[in-house]
C-alpha cells in the first residue's frame, strides 16, 4: 500500500518549525546549566506532545517550550488549554519516566531575543 504524498509546508509554517526547534535546544541548554539532565525531546503521544523531559535529583520536569520573537508576547504565550495538553501527556509518560517514585511536576520555558530564558516551575498549579 503505497502512501498518500505528504502536503507541502508553507514556508511560514517550516520558519515556526525551526524556531520552535532552535528554542528547544536553547532551554535544553539552558537547564543543563541549571543542574537538569534531559530526559528526551518532543515526546509524542495521543494527548499532546512534551517538549522536554529533565531529570534533577528526585525530581522528573515535563518542559513546554515557548520562543518568540520579543519579550512582550511571551505573556500570551502559554495557556490553560497548552498545559492542559501537556499534563495529559505527561500523565501518559510517567510510567515511563517516573520509574523511582521521582516527584513530578510541569514546568515552562518562555525564550525571546535578548531577554534571559525564563523558567516557570510547577506551571500547572497557577491554573
Amino acid at each position: 500500500m503505497t502512501r498518500p504524498p505528504r502536503p507541502t509546508t508553507t514556508t511560514a509554517r517550516r520558519t515556526a518549525e525551526e524556531a520552535g526547534r532552535r528554542g528547544e535546544r536553547i532551554a535544553a541548554w539552558w537547564l543543563r546549566l541549571k543542574g537538569w539532565s534531559i530526559l528526551d525531546r518532543r515526546v509524542r503521544t495521543p494527548a499532546g506532545e512534551v517538549d522536554l523531559i529533565a531529570r534533577r535529583g528526585g525530581l522528573i520536569a515535563f518542559v513546554e517550550v515557548k520562543a518568540r520573537r520579543s519579550a512582550a508576547e511571551l505573556d500570551h504565550a502559554i495557556d490553560q488549554r497548552r498545559l492542559a495538553r501537556v499534563a495529559a501527556a505527561a500523565e501518559l509518560l510517567m510510567p515511563r519516566y517516573a520509574t523511582n517514585g521521582e516527584d513530578i511536576r510541569i514546568d515552562v520555558l518562555l525564550l525571546a531575543p535578548a531577554t534571559r530564558p525564563r523558567h516557570i516551575e510547577n506551571a500547572w498549579i497557577g491554573y
